[in-house]
């Protein structure tokens, strides 16, 4: 199975894809899976010792003895589905569609087209998991993964979103290293905030593919992404070629 998903974006622009692995995403939740057990574990060693005072607690609240227990038996469940569960949708959110599991392995969740996973695909592609969990404990993901031409999860497959290899980005590196050249240089200063979080995100695609890219595919590639994104910046990204527009635009600096 080819294992490369080739995207299109509105401006006509193809970033290449490289699918993760049924082998690797699994790696990656057992990974999570790990993690999550350790937190389940620490949490009810914490609430078995503090349970004497969670009853001295409830009892000055004036509950009867069955309906304290009830309380704190609720709470419990509710705290245990949200490490079990909140887990992947908080990590994906703020990660930027990994996990620590994900993170370990090298790969992460974008959507479709290619662009980063919001809080909502985050919160359908996981609330489906409940249900994969439930059926075979994932049997139901694997069948799914098998037949689906990009290795989709009925998650994926509900949220419009894939998994694919990550390629290393480093934006605070980038950024201090750009903030040197720009004193040196002094380059003009104009501002990306005029620029979509879609087109900055196509910046930052260019910026982690351009190393597997021959020289003149990676500037036929920077001209038509930069080609795009000039005219919201003004006259003074003129001064700057391709190449280096897009990484500064990666970068997130004040360009």
């Amino acid at each position: 199975m080819d294992r490369t998903l080739l995207v299109r974006t509105p401006e006509s622009i193809a970033f290449s894809y490289e699918l993760a692995g049924v082998g690797s995403r699994f790696l990656a939740v057992g990974i999570d899976l790990l993690l999550q057990i350790t937190a389940v574990i620490v949490l009810l060693v914490v609430s078995a010792a503090a349970l004497p005072h969670i009853k001295l607690l409830l009892r000055s609240a004036r509950l009867s003895g069955r309906a304290a227990f009830s309380l704190y038996e609720g709470l419990l469940i509710i705290v245990l589905f949200a490490i079990l569960f909140g887990y992947f949708i908080a990590f994906e959110a703020l990660w930027n569609g990994q996990t620590p599991g994900k993170r370990l392995i090298g790969i992460r969740v974008v959507r479709d087209g290619g662009y980063p996973i919001a809080l909502i695909d985050s919160l359908i592609r996981n609330l489906i998991r409940v249900v994969e969990v439930g059926v075979g404990f994932y049997i139901a993901s694997v069948i799914s993964m098998l037949v689906s031409a990009h290795n989709k999860r009925l998650g994926d497959l509900a949220a419009g979103t894939i998994v694919v290899r990550d390629h290393p980005y480093e934006t605070a590196s980038l950024s201090r290293g750009w903030d040197t050249q720009v004193a040196q240089a002094g380059a003009p200063n104009f501002s990306a905030r005029a620029l979509s979080p879609a087109e900055v995100s196509l910046a930052r695609r260019y910026v982690t593919r351009r190393v597997s890219l021959n020289g003149e595919s990676a500037r036929s590639l920077a001209a038509k992404i930069a080609a795009t994104l000039r005219p919201k910046l003004g006259p003074a990204a003129a001064t700057l070629d391709d190449d280096e527009l897009l990484r500064r635009v990666a970068a997130g600096l004040e360009l």
